[in-house]
């Protein structure tokens, strides 16, 4: 049976529970034990799939083709555990399941109440999801007071009583310096305590994020007024060196000796975190600097694509190449032109949906193609390139995208169900359904074309990524995007979805249908990323020669 960490939240949200929980996981993993990690998130939506990026920032896919919170794209980018539809887990989703049940007659003609049966229903999912491993981080989303996290904190209140002393509570809260009066309040964590108190939960760590070291004196009084142990009382100081740095942070605290000494866990070495120091110190000491120009329709929000932007600098450890991003909204490219474009070294387009912004991302990627410029294309990019392409080299006037235009001359891009019928025919037909759970997701092979620039990048034929995404690459349009340049490298094992483009006279323009931002860590990349990071220090005109002949 596995031991569980529940991990809460105070005071304000965006303390950083995913950050600390990935962290710790990682710390627990050097040791030896076997991890996973669990969020339960307080919203009713039953995954955050339709939710906007401005609201909720990105979807992170898993291997299982779940779109879940993108604290799962942490927890992978922390430990070696993949994430699955079992480790993300919404009120929408548990409500769903119950629902069904009580349709079914599971309740046997019982009134369905939230206690017992929505806690039920949690306590078993958190149950499933910590099968076969020695420890389960279970993040719990929202703060302790919210309405909407009730049921989940008096689930994993239940969860504490039933588990015992293989249970433990670490509460996230907040102890603000007030500049003006020059102290350090303690008032804000007391209370945040208390009200946890209140519901049954007495947290055995408090990890008190803080702007300065918590002195022995505000550690004692906290330890006071909330009954922690004073050594349970640890600073979360803000990582100086970027989020990576945090595991060696919480190892410096102790976290993860009082959590092998609550739980009574065996382990069988010492906690060895020299990859991650050697991560830390790759972001610390560059040699080299280069700016990628990210052409997004949801850029100003910083989430919304979190897992692309990490991607980006695991890409550039390899040659201690720091990436600055320069984030660029679509529309202002169509209402402002390529100029914005002028200092970028290399030009990225990442995935979206919707025809807002659309042909700002085509400009975007014919200043790529035109110029020389490094270019990755992701998900929309790639099917904006495909777009870009037909009509500007090859002369298919009206080419787009179904998407953004139904009726278009030439749907390079479309449905599946647009332009391939039983008999391998051009059909286009009209569907209309949910948006919810239409798209192909989840982790697919792809065959690689020999003498590719990305069979060249991944060092094998078949590769596994993830996808998002419900538009395809019309194949009756292959032959003449082929005749005129373009390489279609990457197809669906079956041979019928093709998965990545190559421009063989550019030096270095390639576009996926799938994410590969969803698989790079830091500690092991990813071959599209670095490729593209040593891409654009190749192509950096103020480069000098020697440095890049190091590569």
């Amino acid at each position: 049976m596995a031991s569980l960490v529940f991990v809460t939240g105070g005071v304000v949200s965006s303390l950083g529970k995913g950050l600390s929980s990935a962290a710790l996981a990682a710390i627990l993993e050097s040791r030896g034990l076997k991890v996973t990690l669990v969020k339960l998130d307080p919203y009713i939506n039953v995954d955050p799939g339709t939710m906007s990026p401005f609201q909720h920032g990105e979807v992170y896919v898993t291997e299982d083709g779940a779109e879940t919170d993108l604290d799962l794209g942490h927890y992978e980018r922390f430990v070696r555990t993949r994430m699955s539809q079992l480790n993300n887990y919404t009120t929408g989703r548990i409500y769903n399941n119950v629902i069904a049940k009580e349709r079914r007659g599971d309740y046997l003609g019982g009134t369905v109440q939230v206690i017992p049966h929505i806690t039920d229903e949690i306590k078993e999912s958190v149950k499933k999801a910590a099968e076969g491993y020695d420890v389960a981080m279970i993040e719990i989303g929202g703060t302790v007071g919210d309405i909407e996290s009730l049921p989940f904190l008096e689930a994993i209140r239940q969860l504490g009583v039933e588990y015992g002393r293989d249970a433990m509570f670490i509460h996230l809260t907040l102890v603000p310096y007030i500049k003006a009066a020059n102290e350090t309040k303690t008032k804000p964590t007391q209370h945040s305590v208390k009200e946890l108190r209140s519901i049954g939960i007495q947290p055995d760590v408090l990890l008190c994020r803080c702007e300065n070291e918590i002195s022995e004196e505000e550690r004692a009084k906290i330890a006071l007024f909330t009954n922690v142990p004073k050594k349970a009382v640890m600073s979360a100081l803000d990582a100086r060196h970027g989020i990576y740095e945090i595991p060696m942070l919480l190892l410096e605290e102790g976290l993860d000796d009082i959590v092998i000494e609550r739980l009574g866990l065996e382990v069988t070495r010492d906690a060895d975190l020299s990859d991650w120091e050697e991560v830390v110190d790759r972001m610390r000491h560059t040699q080299h600097e280069v700016t990628v120009a990210m052409v997004g329709k949801y850029v100003n929000h910083a989430d919304a694509y979190k897992s692309l932007t990490e991607a980006l600098h695991h890409g550039g450890l390899r040659s201690r190449t720091k990436v600055k991003i320069l984030a660029l909204e679509s529309e202002d490219i169509e209402r402002e032109g390529v100029s914005c474009l002028a200092d970028a070294d290399a030009i990225l387009v990442p995935g979206g949906f919707g025809e807002r912004g659309f042909e700002g991302k085509v400009e975007a990627i014919r200043h790529a193609r035109e110029n020389n410029i490094p270019y990755l294309g992701i998900c929309f990019g790639m099917q904006a390139a495909v777009v870009e392409f037909a009509r500007n080299r090859c002369g298919l006037e009206g080419a787009n995208s179904t998407e953004i235009e139904r009726d278009c001359a030439h749907p390079v891009i479309g449905l599946i169900t647009e332009w391939l019928d039983a008999s391998g025919n051009l059909e286009v037909r009209s569907e209309d359904s949910d948006l919810g759970g239409t798209m192909r997701l989840g982790a697919q092979e792809c065959r690689l074309s020999e003498g590719s620039l990305a069979r060249q990048l991944y060092g094998r034929e078949v590769i596994r990524e993830r996808h998002r995404h419900r538009y395809e690459f019309n194949n009756h349009y292959a032959n003449v995007l082929e005749k005129n340049g373009m390489r279609l490298s990457g197809h669906s094992m079956d041979g019928t979805l093709v998965e990545i483009i190559e421009l063989p006279e550019h030096p270095w323009f390639l576009a996926c249908q799938f994410h590969p931002e969803f698989t790079s860590t830091p500690r092991d990349g990813h071959p599209l990323f670095t490729g593209f990071i040593e891409a654009a220090l190749a192509e950096q005109k103020s480069a000098p020669a020697a440095e890049v002949a190091s590569l």
